[in-house]
């Protein structure tokens, strides 16, 4: 052979091979802890929660500042990470503890199909039920949870995450791309009390801010502390989790997310649908595939973007598999560090039923949308509870210190505007200033210099979810109240809690502070 023949061969076959090597599909870690609310990690400025692990991925990554689920419980907003739609748009699995419907595959499903290893540990989708042809159906993957350890805590799971990741990685082949779900337990209630301030070494005067609508208590910072101490528990597991994938030489080929399903549960966040209610912390890195690192993004992220970001980072094309049409959009542009020339120019936010404690098992709807500035949010039953009816004892939100007290400083006819805040009913419409008013303290749907730009924020809330297809908005909403619940233990609560039966329920969270 020719000198020049063969130099352009081994020209060919070396641009193939590092062709190849580009083209490698990307390994997903998707790390989800339960009820955190943004901005509680230390690079977001909370200075009483230490969170290394979610502050490297930021740092060498992407820190999102606008991250917000379609609905804030743990259900309903991990049913729209695996589907890609609005969570209104899902049926059954609009609502929490629900039958998910078979018709909707999943992201994880598409890509095991399409030779991705996939798994996961700790808490996957749930409460629910998911069946296929009258089978269980792995809408994440395969479970790894054997692997145990002694929590440092009461209430903290004894699913050694980390060890468990471990596990899968020793079952994949070894150049098999994956995807892992690594759902944390924690900050979910219970706490052991006073945790933070005996074994998380905390003091009492590091919490410099509480919510108006929550005392300013001892007891309050003591519970804002425990739940404190479970993010920087599950924190530790993702710094051994990167470390692992580094020590394997993976991490720079693998997409790292880490963000939360619903924010705390506290009164008046979790399960509620102001802007501070569903705004979630979120980092994502990967070294191999983000340009410029350790950028800040200030656009609107929905939950529903999440699976058509890893499918199109994967190359895997819309038209190859049989997921029902996205809400969301993929983000790789933002991912090469160019200009997306359509941002998200709102987020609309959402949600039916929610828990337990409603006459016929009913729900409370209600659909926002959060424009600039602007917060307006339609409540469309505002003759129901919107925390669960109080004769059936608030259930539903989750049973806590700060809870307790709010509700026996009312009963002492002490302090009843927080427990109106908390848990008294809602008018028809809501609209906020969220610069001036992030919390949503003081209501200005009444005030008539702002009537054009309420009626302007409404008409594109509701023309927007017509578009969509939201039952809610095209007169069949009651559909949601008569999707039952999966949970024999939850059906029908109300009529068999008022009619006297002795009912024992996790769903309750009935603590030691509110027997």
């Amino acid at each position: 052979m020719r000198k020049s023949n063969f130099y352009l061969l081994s020209m060919f076959f070396l641009m193939t091979a590092c062709h190849s090597i580009d083209k490698k599909k990307p390994n997903i870690l998707f790390v989800i802890s339960d009820d955190q609310s943004y901005p509680h990690t230390s690079i977001y400025g909370t200075s009483w929660i230490k969170t290394p692990g979610f502050d490297r991925v930021a740092l060498e990554g992407l820190l999102f500042t606008q991250a917000y689920t379609t609905n804030a419980k743990c259900s309903p907003s991990r049913s729209s990470i695996l589907t890609g739609r609005n969570s209104w748009l899902l049926e059954e699995a609009t609502n929490h503890v629900p039958y998910f419907p078979e018709k909707f595959t999943t992201f994880p499903e598409v890509l095991k199909s399409n030779g991705f290893k996939t798994g996961y540990t700790g808490k996957g989708w749930a409460p629910g039920t998911a069946n296929r042809n009258e089978k269980k159906r792995d809408l994440i993957g395969k479970g790894y949870n054997e692997k145990k350890l002694d929590p440092p805590a009461s209430f903290i799971s004894n699913i050694d995450y980390f060890e468990n990741f471990k596990n899968f990685l020793n079952e994949k082949y070894e150049d098999q791309p994956f995807f892992f779900w690594v759902g944390g337990h924690e900050p979910h209630r219970a706490y052991e009390y006073e945790v933070g301030l005996r074994k998380g070494k905390k003091n009492i005067n590091e919490i410099d801010h509480i919510p108006d609508y929550w005392p300013n208590s001892v007891n309050v910072k003591t519970d804002m502390l425990d739940y404190a101490f479970e993010i920087e528990y599950f924190d530790r597991h993702l710094v051994d989790i990167i470390d692992e994938l580094d020590k394997r030489n993976l991490l720079e080929n693998t997409i790292v997310v880490v963000t939360s399903d619903n924010g705390m549960p506290f009164p008046r966040v979790k399960g509620q649908v102001y802007p501070f209610d569903n705004r979630l912390p979120l980092a994502i890195r990967w070294g191999k595939g983000i340009k410029d690192p350790g950028r800040v993004i200030s656009d609107y992220f929905s939950f529903s973007d999440f699976a058509p970001t890893f499918l199109d980072l994967a190359d895997i094309p819309v038209g190859s598999h049989n997921m029902k049409p996205f809400s969301g959009k993929s983000w790789r542009n933002i991912f090469d560090n160019q200009i997306d020339p359509n941002p998200r120019p709102y987020m609309i936010l959402g949600k039916e039923r929610h828990d337990v404690g409603r006459e016929n098992d009913q729900g409370y709807p209600v659909r926002g949308i959060l424009k600039g500035k602007y917060f307006y949010s339609q409540n469309f039953k505002p003759d129901r509870w919107p925390a669960g009816n109080p004769e059936t004892g608030y259930l539903n939100t989750d049973g806590s210190p700060t809870k307790t007290e709010i509700l026996n400083l009312n009963r002492q006819g002490e302090n009843s505007t927080d427990w109106n805040y908390c848990f008294g009913k809602r008018p028809n419409e809501e609209l906020y200033d969220i610069e001036k008013d992030p919390l949503c303290l003081e209501n200005l749907a009444g005030y008539e210099e702002l009537s054009d730009l309420k009626t302007k924020l409404q008409n594109q809330l509701i023309n927007d979810l017509k578009e969509q297809g939201d039952p809610r908005v095209l007169d069949n909403g009651d559909i949601f109240d008569q999707y039952p619940y999966s949970g024999e233990n939850v059906k029908n609560f109300y009529n068999r809690y008022m009619g006297g039966e002795k009912i024992e329920t996790h769903w309750v969270n009935s603590t030691d502070f509110e027997k």
